[in-house]
C-alpha cells in the first residue's frame, strides 16, 4: 500500500478526482440514452468518424441522423467545441455534497441533505429517485419515507453518482467514506441503490492508497454485504477479467445475466463501470473510454470511472486533451456555484480533509 502522501500530492489527487469526474461525464453525455445508444451503436458511431481507438472526447456526428439522436447538449460536449463543462446532475451532486460538508460537517444528518436539496437544487434538475424524494420532501415526508413512498427507482444509479465527495474527503478510509455515502443515499434509495453509493465512495477512498485499481475494487467490496446482488456482480466481472476474457465478451456475458433491470439500474451500470476500470488498468484515457463505450448510463459511469482513475493517477498525469478544454470552469444548477473554478472546488475539498473531518 502507498500512503496518501504529502499535502501537494493529496491536492493533486483530489484535483484529479474532480477533473476526472467532469471529463468522464462530458465524454459520456452525448450518448446518454442506454436503450438507444447501445455498446454496438456507440462503436458504429465512432468507426464512422474514424475515432477508434477512442482517445479524446467524442467526435462530431458524421451523419445527420446521428446528430439528431445524440443528447441535445452534444454541441457543448464534443471535441473542438468544449469551452468549460456543461451542466449535469452528475457534477451538481458533487458540488452539493461539498457544500453539505462545509455547512454541516461530517456529522450531517440525512434530513440536512434533504433540506439542502430544497434550498439549493432546482426540482426540474433532479431525476428518477431524486425527483421522487424531492417531491416527498416538499410534501413534508421525512427519511426513510422519502425513499420508499411512490418511488419506483429506489435501486437506480442516482445515489451512486452522489458518492464521490465522501471518497475524496476520506482518503484511505473506505469504511468511513461508505458510512457517509450511506447517510446521504437513504434519502432517496434502498437496497442495491444504497450499496452502490457505499461501494463507489469506498472505491474512490481506496484509490488514494492502493497501487492498482484491482486493489481498490477489492477493498470497496468489503464495505457492502457480500451476498448482495451488487457485490456478486462486481465479483463476477472481476472473475471474468481474471480468466483473460476480452472486455467485449465480459460485457456481453454480464449483460445477459443482468437483462431486464433497465439501463439506469445500479446493477448493470456497476458491471460496466467495473469492467471499464479493470480492463483500463489504471490508464486514465483507456478507463474512461472503455467505460463510456460500454453503454447504459454513459455519463454517470464515465464520471465515476474518471473520478477513481483521476485519484489513482493525480491531476498532473491526466492527459491534456481531457483537462484543457474544461478551462478550469464548471457549469452547475446548484444555486451559488454556477461558473465555479474546478481548482477552487478541489482546494475547498482538500481543506475539508485537512480539517480532520
Amino acid at each position: 500500500m502507498t500512503p496518501v502522501g504529502t499535502e501537494p500530492e493529496l491536492a493533486d489527487r483530489v484535483l484529479g478526482g474532480w477533473l476526472g469526474r467532469i471529463a468522464g461525464n462530458m465524454l459520456g453525455k452525448p450518448v446518454e440514452q442506454g436503450d438507444l445508444w447501445t455498446r454496438d451503436r456507440i462503436d458504429r458511431y465512432l468507426r464512422k468518424a474514424a475515432a477508434l481507438p477512442l482517445t479524446d472526447y467524442l467526435p462530431e456526428p458524421v451523419g445527420e441522423n446521428d446528430g439528431l439522436e445524440l443528447r441535445p447538449e452534444w454541441r457543448e460536449c464534443v471535441r473542438g467545441r468544449i469551452h468549460g463543462s456543461c451542466r449535469d446532475d452528475d457534477v451538481d451532486y458533487a458540488i452539493l455534497g461539498l457544500h453539505l460538508l462545509e455547512t454541516h460537517g461530517f456529522d450531517f444528518s440525512t434530513e440536512q441533505v434533504g433540506d439542502l436539496w430544497l434550498l439549493r437544487l432546482p426540482y426540474l434538475q433532479t431525476f428518477t429517485a431524486e425527483r421522487a424524494a424531492y417531491r416527498n420532501l416538499a410534501n413534508g415526508l421525512k427519511p426513510p419515507l422519502t425513499a420508499t413512498y411512490d418511488n419506483p427507482c429506489q435501486e437506480w444509479i442516482g445515489a451512486l453518482i452522489r458518492a464521490d465527495i465522501y471518497g475524496w474527503t476520506c482518503p484511505g478510509a473506505p469504511r468511513r467514506a461508505a458510512s457517509l455515502a450511506r447517510r446521504d443515499a437513504v434519502l432517496s434509495h434502498t437496497g442495491n441503490g444504497v450499496y452502490g453509493a457505499m461501494w463507489a465512495a469506498a472505491l474512490i477512498s481506496a484509490a488514494f492508497t492502493v497501487d492498482t485499481v484491482r486493489q481498490a475494487v477489492d477493498r470497496a467490496l468489503a464495505v457492502i454485504p457480500a451476498s448482495s446482488r451488487l457485490a456478486r456482480t462486481v465479483r463476477r466481472v472481476a472473475s471474468l477479467h481474471d480468466t483473460r476474457m476480452t472486455w467485449e465478451d465480459t460485457l456481453t456475458t454480464v449483460a445477459e445475466e443482468t437483462a431486464g433491470l433497465g439501463w439506469i439500474h445500479t446493477i448493470p451500470n456497476v458491471a460496466v463501470l467495473t469492467a471499464g476500470l479493470l480492463y483500463g488498468d489504471g490508464d486514465f484515457t483507456r478507463s474512461i473510454t472503455l467505460t463510456v463505450r460500454g453503454g447504459l448510463d454513459t455519463d454517470s459511469n464515465g464520471a465515476t470511472a474518471g473520478s477513481v482513475t483521476g485519484v489513482l493517477t493525480g491531476a498532473e498525469a491526466i492527459p491534456a486533451q481531457w483537462k484543457e478544454p474544461l478551462e478550469d470552469r464548471v457549469r452547475s444548477a446548484v444555486f451559488g456555484f454556477d461558473g465555479a473554478r474546478i481548482s477552487e472546488l478541489a482546494e475547498r475539498t482538500v481543506r475539508l480533509v485537512e480539517a480532520g473531518g
